[in-house]
């Protein structure tokens, strides 16, 4: 095949022709040449790879690479329950939120992620095997010389208790305070033993627990306050209060002894109260009968009185008629009452007068 000059290497001459009028029809833009692309790519990669040249090409394209790593290394991600905090040359500079962040690379900044939502909990008095690495079961080991502590009046308790709390601000949890756990595990210590010391065995034992608790938050936070902590208290809960094992038994008795003697004071007042309003019920009622009874005397005396005045008044109208009727009256009276005996008189042999009415009466006056 014959390439004229300045031919395409398509085949086809630059300036057209071909057609058998002559007419000069034009082509398009010329299309590269494959193999000089090809050649050109390939001359490229020989001049980093060093290929037929000096070996400082191959230094350069690492410097290169290790420059593009060294700066995507500074991309991070903050997780949900997180907080980025930002440092340059180990000074804060600012916070990030959860997603993903970038930072200038090491050793210009760094990038702390504290868990800021997530709940710690701290056993006081005590620690469970899970935690201590005691062992894989949930038994607890005690800590006396974190739970034995004095009352108000002078009392030895065993207490134990669970601290719950989180990250309020990232920054002075960081930098504030050098170890946040002994920092918390200590005011807490401190918080219960301060509270404990205000309260005496028996409310510390029995009612006063809930008390305790708030107290001991409130206490708990005012001191990690004062230290700038970052840290927010969520819960404070006491597990176990008791006196010291050696002496539990002869508290378990006091404690027996004061239930009995609470109990028997209960049931003396629920006694109490059943039978004094009984009684004075029945007082009461005693009361009412016997005004019930004085009336009733009072307006039958009363009554009496009006008979008898009205009875003087007809009998100084009438006295002999007066005294026959109310010998009539009294006999009919009294003789259905009593038994009749009849005796007859033998000289008359009529019966025997016995109510002679025609008598003579004498006057009252």
């Amino acid at each position: 095949m014959t390439i004229y000059k300045n031919q395409s290497p398509w085949g086809s001459p630059p300036g057209g022709g071909g057609s058998g009028n002559g007419g000069g029809f034009r082509r398009g833009p010329t299309p590269p040449n494959l193999d000089e692309t090809i050649k050109k790519l390939q001359d490229t990669i020989n001049k980093f790879t060093g290929s037929g040249t000096g070996g400082k090409k191959p230094i350069i394209l690492g410097l290169i690479i290790l420059v593009v790593i060294w700066a995507l290394s500074g991309l991070y991600r903050v997780l949900p329950d997180e907080q980025g905090v930002v440092l340059r040359f180990g000074k804060f500079v600012n916070t990030t939120q959860p997603g993903l962040n970038y930072h200038l690379p090491f050793p210009i900044e760094s990038v702390l992620t504290p868990k800021v939502t997530k709940v710690n909990r701290m056993d006081i008095g005590f620690r469970s095997e899970r935690d201590s690495g005691f062992g894989q079961g949930g038994g607890v080991a005690d800590v006396p010389e974190e739970s034995l502590m004095l009352t108000g009046d002078e009392n030895i308790v065993d207490a134990e208790m669970i601290v719950q709390y989180k990250i309020k601000d990232p920054v002075p949890y960081l930098f504030s305070i050098v170890e946040p756990e002994l920092t918390v595990r200590e005011a807490a210590e401190a918080s219960l033993r301060t509270v404990v010391g205000r309260n005496k065995i028996d409310e510390t034992l029995t009612t006063g627990k809930s008390l305790i608790q708030e107290d001991t938050k409130m206490q708990l936070q005012e001191i990690l306050d004062k230290y700038n902590s970052g840290i927010h208290i969520v819960a404070v809960q006491l597990q176990d209060v008791s006196p010291p094992k050696p002496v539990i038994a002869a508290f378990k008795d006091v404690a027996s002894a004061k239930e009995d003697k609470n109990r028997m004071i209960n049931e003396a007042e629920g006694y109490r109260n059943n039978v004094i309003p009984k009684a004075r019920g029945d007082a009461e009622a005693m009361i009412l009968d016997a005004q019930g009874f004085r009336e009733a005397r009072i307006k039958r005396s009363e009554g009496d009185v009006a008979k008898f005045n009205t009875i003087l008044k007809e009998y100084r109208k009438a006295k002999s008629i007066t005294q026959k009727r109310l010998y009539l009256e009294t006999m009919e009276k009294v003789l259905p009452e009593i038994e009749k005996i009849v005796i007859p008189d033998k000289e008359s042999g009529n019966m025997l007068n016995l109510l002679n009415l025609n008598a003579p009466q004498k006057e009252v006056k």
